[in-house]
């Protein structure tokens, strides 16, 4: 459904995974437009389904490669890799990513939504905490572990909805009740939701060794309704 493509951001070309919507042949029609933020892997086959998965749901679906077209099923050389990220340059490619969509015909709105996953997650609400043309944010047990990378959260004016996992010790459901409660007292509109009994990366059906089905069909329902919510109009 999706395929490989390039979009201009600061001078430079990205690349990216792009999938749309069948139009029954509509040119005129329009859809909201998401942006989907890889984990620590880099931008995988699990990424690319989700935004294939989005394109079934009725959203145009783009998510920009940080590491350039490598990937690594490896923890230790993910968590090289996700360390070496450049947090202002995955902020620009993924604002890069915000006009694009916003560009496209085929987009509907003025804003757009933005989802991600562990690292992800992280960046997704770095990206709504800098850019005020992200309405909704989506994290999936998103957790930021760079020092110097901190969003201010005073600045986000999306509404964010969170997926944590009951088991996960990098985003334990204490550090979502902070987060939470921070988010809150700036005014966010927030949900976080923690699944029982669950592991981190509970969603990623490509790792059967954490993959809980009911949790992550649970949670695909709740992404897809807050985005259509959130992104009307």
């Amino acid at each position: 459904m999706g395929a490989m493509i390039e979009f201009q951001s600061n001078g430079s070309a990205v690349p990216a995974y792009l999938a749309r919507p069948e139009n029954g042949g509509d040119a005129s029609a329009h859809f909201p437009g998401v942006i989907v933020i890889q984990e620590w892997w880099g931008l995988v086959a699990h990424i690319k389904d989700v935004c294939d998965r989005f394109a079934e749901a009725g959203f145009v679906a783009v998510a920009p490669d940080f590491y350039r077209g490598e990937t690594t099923s490896e923890p230790n050389e993910a968590q090289k890799k996700m360390m070496a990220l450049q947090v202002p340059e995955a902020i620009a490619d993924m604002s890069g990513a915000v006009d694009f969509l916003l560009a496209d015909a085929g987009v509907s709105g003025e804003t757009v939504g933005v989802i991600g996953f562990c690292m992800g997650g992280g960046l997704a609400l770095c990206l709504a905490a800098e850019n005020p043309l992200v309405s909704a944010c989506v994290a999936f047990y998103g957790v930021i572990p760079w020092a110097d990378a901190k969003p201010d959260l005073s600045k986000i004016k999306a509404s964010v909805l969170g997926h944590y996992a009951e088991l996960d010790a990098s985003a334990s459901p204490a550090m979502v009740s902070e987060l939470e409660g921070q988010l809150q007292q700036h005014g966010v509109d927030v949900e976080m939701n923690i699944y029982q009994d669950v592991e981190h990366a509970f969603f990623n059906d490509t790792r059967p060794e954490v993959h809980d089905e009911e949790a992550a069909k649970i949670a695909w329902q709740r992404t897809v309704q807050f985005l259509r919510a959130k992104l009307k109009g």
